[in-house]
């Protein structure tokens, strides 16, 4: 259960920082103005909190199985979004970064 809620929490952090960073650049970029750069800038402290309820102590291991995630669900976004076409070398560096993922948080850690 602890690796499945782990797997929910970042899912929900990379659509708030991912969300959150699409507002401000569309707020920025594409002259939506201030009501988008404000949305956007809640949903980045929102991707906080929720990195922040992850089960495992350690901040640098959160951050850094949490940049794998992030690699992939923004090239799903943009799919999704922006109506964005990965090529075979963004989906297999994408597939790279989640095996990182995996060996970061869910790898067996001995007590050594």
């Amino acid at each position: 259960m602890t690796v499945l809620r782990s797997i929910v929490l970042f899912l929900a952090a990379a659509l708030f920082e991912i969300g959150g960073a699409w507002l401000v650049w569309q707020g920025v970029r594409e002259h939506r103005g201030w009501v988008w750069i404000g949305a956007g800038v809640l949903a980045l402290g929102v991707y906080g909190f929720f990195a922040s309820l992850q089960p495992d102590a350690s901040f640098g291991r959160i951050l850094a199985a949490y940049g794998g995630v992030f690699v992939a669900g923004s090239l799903v976004w943009g799919m999704a979004v922006d109506r964005f076409r990965p090529d075979r070398w963004d989906v297999a560096g994408a597939l790279i970064c989640l095996v990182g993922v995996a060996v970061i948080m869910y790898a067996p850690r001995g007590t050594a």
